[in-house]
């Protein structure tokens, strides 16, 4: 059977304040009312059964993640007790389906993404769980058609296409997979036509990704094992708490993808966007006459352009004069103003708060 999962615990540190360790930015209102994490299971629901759909996330957020999906059954919220990683996250959700489905086809995903239209991505997935449905020792990775030479997103490699009856899509052999490059080798990828993003979303058998785990990951052997054996047992929690941090903190990139042999590709032509930082919001959010950026309930804007301007809180107004190439944004208990072209030391500032405030703001 087919199973999506959907890798949802990051915190999203440079959407501060919006976006704090108590509420990440997948369940932040900031699109039309809705959540990056409804968009994505919306997404999800035209190609899966909504009982076989998954949420990993941090312990801190299942209730934040139920509370956004009702639909979702209580137990496909599944909880990681600490972050180690999409390698340790993938990792417990393959183990989990293949206790009760040992032929189970996996779709990962992550809840922090913007994809328009929805029917490329719709086709590029049952594409790639076609293609894995019939080679079942594969693993698929999605690439990103390219729209410049970014060099802030990792890079895939392609080579020759392979045969697949089953699916509408071309569908590639990986060569490599590039770390992010610096600005000339990023034009010289997208001059070779070579190369995609990697967009960080696979399909594969679950067997098939914890075999190449074991592999390469042997220390996660045991763990995963041991969970396996408890998972709906009355011990579940305490079983997982304890094994699941020895878990190492590695991405499923280094661990597995980059070294792993009969890797495939599937190009995603389409609007995609990681909803990352505030500049992401140039991107998905339309902006006023003046190129203002506005997310906000209410806000009066006098002699001002080229701002961006959000707050979750529909009842607060923020207005501004005179103001140019700022961030501001508000949040119940701390504001953000800063240059746009400064957001990039938002880590610097949350150390500082976090030496001198301890958690309270964060």
């Amino acid at each position: 059977m087919d199973y999506a999962v959907i890798m949802a615990g990051g915190t999203g540190k440079r959407l501060w304040p919006l976006s704090r360790q108590s509420r990440p930015k997948q369940v932040l209102k900031l699109l039309d009312g809705e959540t990056l994490l409804r968009r994505c299971f919306d997404r999800l629901t035209g190609i899966f059964d909504q009982r076989n759909i998954l949420v990993l996330t941090n312990a801190g957020y299942a209730d934040l993640v139920r509370e956004n999906l009702p639909e979702v059954p209580y137990g496909n919220v599944i909880a990681e007790p600490a972050v180690r990683d999409t390698a340790g996250a993938i990792g417990l959700a393959a183990t989990i389906l293949s206790k009760y489905d040992p032929d189970a086809s996996m779709a990962v995903v992550t809840a922090d993404q913007v994809i328009e239209p929805d029917e490329v991505f719709f086709q590029a997935m049952t594409s790639g769980l076609a293609f894995i449905n019939t080679n079942p020792d594969a693993m698929i990775t999605f690439g990103i058609q390219p729209t410049f030479p970014s060099t802030q997103l990792g890079y895939i490699q392609l080579g020759l296409v392979e045969p697949c009856d089953q699916s509408a899509d071309d569908v590639y052999r990986v060569m490599s997979f590039r770390e992010k490059p610096d600005e000339k080798t990023a034009l010289e990828y997208i001059d070779s036509g070579q190369y995609c993003w990697n967009s960080g979303m696979f399909v594969w058998k679950a067997k098939t990704i914890l075999k190449n785990l074991t592999e390469k990951l042997p220390v996660s052997a045991e763990p995963l094992r041991k969970i396996q054996a408890a998972w709906d047992s009355p011990n579940q929690d305490e079983i997982l708490k304890e094994w699941f941090l020895k878990m190492p903190k590695i991405s499923i990139d280094y661990a597995v993808m980059e070294s792993a042999a009969n890797v495939h590709a599937i190009k995603l032509r389409c609007r995609w966007l990681d909803m990352g930082s505030f500049a992401a919001f140039a991107d998905i959010i339309r902006s006023d006459a003046n190129n203002n950026i506005v997310v906000a309930g209410h806000s009066q804007l006098i002699d001002s352009s080229d701002n961006i301007i959000a707050t979750e809180d529909t009842d607060h107004l923020i207005a501004v004069i005179g103001l140019k190439n700022m961030v501001v944004a508000h949040s119940a208990d701390a504001t953000l103003v800063c240059p746009i072209g400064e957001t990039g030391r938002l880590k610097e500032l949350l150390e500082i708060i976090k030496e001198q405030d301890g958690e309270k703001f964060l």
